[in-house]
Formats: structure tokens, C-alpha cells, sequence
């Protein structure tokens, strides 16, 4: 038979394809909404790309906030609640990566405010109802129906210029959305399916990229991969993978999505030892008969990150690391103690070849 499960369909509108960023000002006024602030962070503004889009929105552009900051800390939030005040708009877009992204699910936490998100990479939090936001040295996560955005325009031609090691990284961290979206208690056979089309889109298409960064039709196939994970992760509960993530970055500052390129084959070999046949399709998917190994040696091949301490965490940081990730009980599909959590971050720093055991 198959598994009972309960299904609470797709909110967020998405507008896929080239050139689409030329309708956010149609999606805007399709939202009710004369005029939104621009979120971006200072190096989009560098390229002008805020500009360009402000240019199309005319007088609907309420300003641009160009103070995104990865893992978005509560202080950058503060500034950007100011600026969104004195702009009198009831809308933002968010232009950008993750940390863009992510200011906008903040405001909208906040605020109320609707969001039009438009990804630039596949980090793949646009479509979901989470927030991560950094305090005081520690990340904490929250969900809730207001924080996911109302629309998404993906521009396949806002990817064309992404440098390789930034496409690798994001899409590894995508990836692990949909790894842990294949064994969470609330998996549903829709989600399941856009997983297995995520894998298969991401294993063409990548390879394609790295050697043709800017092919069309490689760098649509990926940020459709993207789409994919992103809406699994917003339909499911997450586990280790991204706990642990969430305490690097929030504890050490790794950077977002190298940390979840870089945790990801070691998560996934580690929760593999538990439930192989939850994990069969993402290993069917590369060809291979481990989930952990094909992962890492797909990154392996790419040059997509391998090992946390290529990203300047030292050895002497797992120790707390392992200490802060054992804090609180959250679930996850293999038991674990502090010293399996340690023995995981060990090998994921070392960068050797993850075994399921």
C-alpha cells in the first residue's frame, strides 16, 4: 500500500524563464501593491543590477536597501525595518542570493510586508517558510506561513554571469534541501517526485555549466533544479544536515553555501547507514549504490567544496560545534550522541570520502 501522507499544496506563484525580470513590475500591481522596496546586498548594487531593475519599475521603486548580510543578523534586519518604514512601500523585492532573500523573508516576519523574490543563485530558500536569523553568535530558525514569499521570478539570465565556484556551492546547497526532504517524516509523493527530478536536472546540468558557464540551456536546467529543492524543503521538516549547517554559520561564520556543500556527503552517508532505502533514489540518480559517495564524488569532480576546513574552520572549533549541535533534541531519521556528531564533523573537516556506517 502506499504510505499515508497529507499534501498542503503549492502557495508561492513562480514565473520562470529568460528575461522575466522584466515583470516584476506586472507582479507587483498583480499583488495589489503600488510601490516596493529593492533588498539587495552591496555587491549586486556594484553591478547596478538594483539599478537597472529600479529603472524598470519606474515610480513603483520605493528605493534600494543594499544591506543584505549573510545569515542574516538581527542587525541588519534593524536597518532595513528603518528603511522600509521611511519608504512607505508595503512590498519588497529581493534581488539576490540567499542572504537577500532572506532579509525579505525577515521584513515580512516583521512587518507583514509581501514578497516578490528574485534568486540569483540556487542556495533554493525562495520558496519555503523559513527563517534563519544569526544573534549574538548563535543561528536560530523559525517557520511560519507569513515568511514565505508570495511570488518568485526566476531569470534564467541573472545566472548566465554566476562564477562557477558560487553555481557549484549554491547547488550543492539546494541539493541538500532535497536529500533531507527524501527520509523527513512528512515527505509526500509530489515532493518526493520534484527530488528525483532535481537530481537528475543538477547531474546534467552542472557538469555542463562548469565547462560552458554561460550555456542557456545548462543554466536552466539548474536553476529548475533549484526550484525543485526549494519547494521540497518548504513542504518538510528538516533534520541534521541542516542543523548542523545552521551552526556553523551561525557560531563561526562559514559561509552559507560552501558549508552545505561541503556537510552534505558526510550528512547524507551518516543517515544513510539508517535508512538506505529512503535515500536509494538520490544514489539511483548519480548511478552509484551510496547516496554519501556519489555525492562526494560528484563535488569531487565538479571542485564543488570538499571539507570544512577549506572554509577556516579549525580543528579546535568542532569540539564546541559538536557541543552546540547536541544542544537541543530535534529529530532525525538516525539516532545520534555527541560523539557521533563529532566523529561526522571530524571526517566532514578532514574532506575524506564519506563511508555509511
Amino acid at each position: 500500500m502506499m504510505r499515508a501522507f497529507v499534501f498542503p499544496g503549492l502557495t508561492t506563484r513562480v514565473v520562470f524563464g529568460s528575461g522575466t525580470l522584466k515583470r516584476a513590475g506586472e507582479e507587483l500591481e498583480l499583488l495589489g501593491h503600488e510601490r516596493a522596496l529593492i533588498l539587495t546586498t552591496p555587491g549586486r548594487r556594484s553591478e547596478a543590477l538594483a539599478e537597472a531593475l529600479a529603472a524598470d519599475l519606474g515610480p513603483r521603486a520605493a528605493g534600494i536597501f543594499a544591506g543584505a548580510v549573510q545569515h542574516t543578523p538581527v542587525e541588519a534586519t534593524g536597518r532595513a525595518l528603518k528603511a522600509l518604514d521611511a519608504s512607505g512601500a508595503g512590498a519588497v523585492v529581493s534581488l539576490g542570493g540567499g542572504s537577500t532573500i532572506g532579509l525579505g523573508k525577515a521584513l515580512a516576519a516583521r512587518t507583514g510586508a509581501d514578497q516578490i523574490a528574485i534568486p540569483t543563485t540556487y542556495a533554493g530558500s525562495e520558496t519555503t517558510d523559513i527563517l534563519g536569523e544569526t544573534s549574538d553568535g548563535e543561528k536560530t530558525t523559525r517557520r511560519g506561513p507569513e515568511i514565505r514569499p508570495e511570488t518568485v521570478i526566476y531569470d534564467v539570465d541573472l545566472t548566465l554571469g554566476l562564477p562557477v565556484p558560487v553555481s557549484l556551492a549554491s547547488a550543492m546547497n539546494a541539493m541538500a534541501h532535497g536529500m533531507e526532504a527524501l527520509y523527513a517524516p512528512d515527505r509526500n509523493p509530489v515532493i518526493l517526485a520534484l527530488c528525483r527530478e532535481a537530481f537528475a536536472a543538477f547531474r546534467e546540468s552542472l557538469p555542463r555549466l562548469t565547462e560552458a558557464p554561460r550555456d542557456p540551456e545548462a543554466r536552466s536546467q539548474a536553476l529548475y533544479a533549484a526550484w525543485c529543492c526549494s519547494t521540497a524543503l518548504g513542504q518538510v521538516s528538516m533534520a541534521l544536515h541542516h542543523k548542523l549547517a545552521h551552526v556553523l554559520g551561525g557560531a563561526f561564520g562559514t559561509p552559507h553555501a560552501e558549508t552545505h556543500a561541503a556537510l552534505l556527503p558526510y550528512a547524507t552517508a551518516f543517515n544513510e547507514a539508517a535508512v538506505p532505502e529512503l535515500l536509494a533514489p538520490l544514489a539511483a540518480a548519480f548511478g552509484a549504490d551510496s547516496a554519501g559517495g556519489a555525492l562526494w564524488d560528484f563535488s569531487e569532480r565538479l571542485g564543488a567544496p570538499l571539507g570544512l576546513k577549506g572554509l577556516g574552520l579549525a580543528e579546535a572549533d568542532l569540539d564546541r560545534a559538536a557541543d552546540l549541535a547536541v544542544a537541543k533534541p530535534y529529530p532525525n531519521p538516525r539516532p545520534f550522541d555527541r560523539a557521533a556528531i563529532r566523529a561526522l564533523l571530524q571526517a566532514a573537516w578532514e574532506g575524506r570520502r564519506p563511508v555509511a556506517a
